[in-house]
């Protein structure tokens, strides 16, 4: 049957209607995508999703990454991305390609009128694909809510990305204020759209242990609570008194922690667990004084003490078979390379009043207290390696000699971190000065009451995690950097987002992007958009960084 003229005009017209629908040409003004692409070049035109666009993948890690985006579009837009399994390429169509050219975090993303073809090595490279894709996306896909006036174009494109550092990480302090779960599992989210690749968790202070250990069930049964004294200031909280009930708190089921491991992992995201020693470990010895050298009793802590002297004992046996046991534990939930394992802030009184940890340092030829910690953590180094993990602590533990395959967290500015990395040991930069989020981000005046410190969000959009006294041998064993979040005056979780956003996106900028890519003006226009994005995902962020351009913020 030949086709009438009206029938080849009806295809005409529907061509053109096709047409001038996907004939939206972007400015690069319009681009928003944080943190910044390596390379990116801008053709006209536009892909538009709808209903009958899908997701081609070659296997089930990359039906899981597509089954995310999907999922963006069943809220926001009503309908899903069909996903299939297989090689047939059509038009309206994401292709995801294996291409094992690439490194492993490392994509390359090309948006065409009709097609976007995604090519990585493997799942952590798709899915970052997908977090820039999404980011070209109108900010309404984040929504929760229907927006039926959208229409979800995004840019002819090509985009060639890779990040600058290896760890990319965000520590959340969950023992001085608890988190539950699903709030974790929120901030996973958050930190991922960020392509923020480490979750540091802080899981045991003085003032709260936060993880279920079958074999010492004490210490969530006593150390996950304490007084409730939040409504005085932090440093103004009396201890525990005779005959009160410890009703603040809680912890994580082992199944709780199984559930948030996997949950990060199907979103490349690490989990590095902290459990506190031979410090700030009140709320463990509040469960097992044994492991003190005073014998106690202690009490969780319902705030700050200075300086806090509970310790663990170094000179008794039985503290580090206790420790042994629940690292094993640790390390049977978290399969991170990294077992964190703290070592700051040790103040050594009860050591030197100490028979057995006097008798410890005599034996073993130590000169001081400085040396012991030094042995401490050397022997619970050795465990960690027999366990094929990688030991990680704060600056500290280079105080009377570093185990020789333990990796340093510099906090106390980057002087740690520089001798370390000459030492020939691999260093997560994280100083006070430009990584500590517990600080004010604007004038104190206008912001909820925080430790102190000033860090705006220019400061630390200027961060460079390698310092300019390496040279580039010692500059390789800088892995990346990290902000950490300490929830001292940070009781929930929407003042955690306050304190977190926007700055996690200078930092996440500063880890993944290459210096010549990055600019601060222009960084101050992508965040407006970044901004709009949160409202739509409903984090509580804050607008303190507005005025980024000016560098008088430092």
């Amino acid at each position: 049957m030949k086709p009438t003229i009206a029938g080849i005009v009806i295809l005409l017209g529907a061509s053109l209607f096709w047409n001038c629908q996907n004939n939206r040409t972007f400015s690069r003004s319009e681009l928003s995508v944080i943190p910044q692409v390596q390379k990116m070049s801008l053709g006209e035109s536009s892909f538009q999703f709808d209903k009958s666009t899908c997701l081609l993948v070659e296997n089930k890690e990359q039906e899981s990454i597509a089954s995310q985006l999907s999922g963006l579009f069943e809220k926001a837009a009503g309908w899903k991305l069909q996903i299939h399994v297989g090689t047939k390429e059509v038009s309206n169509q994401i292709c995801f390609k294996t291409d094992l050219a690439f490194a492993e975090e490392s994509y390359a993303l090309e948006v065409s009128a009709n097609k976007i073809v995604i090519r990585a090595s493997g799942p952590a490279g798709f899915f970052y694909a997908i977090q820039t894709l999404r980011q070209l996306l109108p900010a309404e896909i984040e929504s929760s809510q229907m927006q039926p006036e959208t229409e979800w174009f995004v840019p002819v494109i090509t985009i060639s990305d890779a990040p600058s550092f290896k760890w990319r990480g965000y520590m959340l302090d969950v023992a001085r204020h608890f988190f539950s779960k699903g709030e974790v599992l929120q901030m996973i989210d958050n930190l991922a759209l960020h392509k923020i690749n480490t979750l540091h968790l802080h899981l045991t202070d003085d003032q709260g242990w936060r993880i279920e250990i079958k074999k010492y069930p004490k210490l969530t049964q006593t150390g996950a609570w304490r007084v409730n004294r939040e409504d005085k200031h932090w440093n103004s909280r009396p201890k525990q008194k005779a005959g009160e009930k410890a009703t603040y708190g809680g912890f994580y089921t082992r199944e709780d922690i199984k559930e948030m491991v996997a949950y990060a992992q199907s979103r490349y995201i690490n989990i590095v667990p902290e459990i506190e020693m031979p410090a700030h470990v009140t709320a463990s010895l509040a469960a097992y004084p044994q492991y003190s050298c005073s014998g106690g009793p202690f009490t969780v802590l319902p705030g700050g003490v200075w300086p806090v002297t509970d310790i663990y004992c170094a000179g008794n046996d039985s503290t580090f078979l206790f420790l042994e046991d629940v690292l094993s534990e640790v390390i049977d939930l978290f399969p991170s390379k990294y077992i964190h394992i703290g070592g700051d802030e040790a103040t050594k009184t009860e050591w030197a009043k100490c028979a057995k940890c006097k008798k410890r340092i005599k034996t073993e030829g130590l000169k001081n207290t400085g040396e012991l910690q030094s042995y401490f953590i050397k022997r619970i180094e050795k465990f960690i390696k027999s366990k094929n993990r990688v030991l990680l602590g704060w600056d500290e533990i280079l105080e009377g000699g570093l185990p020789a395959d333990a990796t340093v967290m510099s906090w106390r500015g980057i002087k740690g971190g520089i001798e370390a990395a000459k030492q020939g040991h691999d260093v997560v930069m994280t100083p006070t000065s430009e990584c500590y989020f517990d600080y004010y981000q604007g004038p104190k005046d206008t912001e909820p009451l925080a430790i102190g410190g000033y860090l705006p969000l220019g400061k630390v959009y200027d961060f460079n995690p390698v310092p300019a006294e390496l040279d580039k041998g010692a500059a390789k064993h800088i892995l990346g950097a990290q902000a950490n979040l300490w929830t001292e005056y940070v009781p929930d979780i929407k003042h955690a987002e306050y304190m977190t956003f926007p700055r996690l996106a200078a930092m996440a900028e500063v880890l993944w992007s290459p210096k010549e890519v990055r600019n601060r003006e222009d960084f101050s226009r992508r965040i407006q958009f970044l901004m709009k994005r949160y409202k739509h995902m409903g984090i509580n962020y804050s607008k303190s960084g507005d005025k980024l351009v000016a560098k008088s913020d430092k």
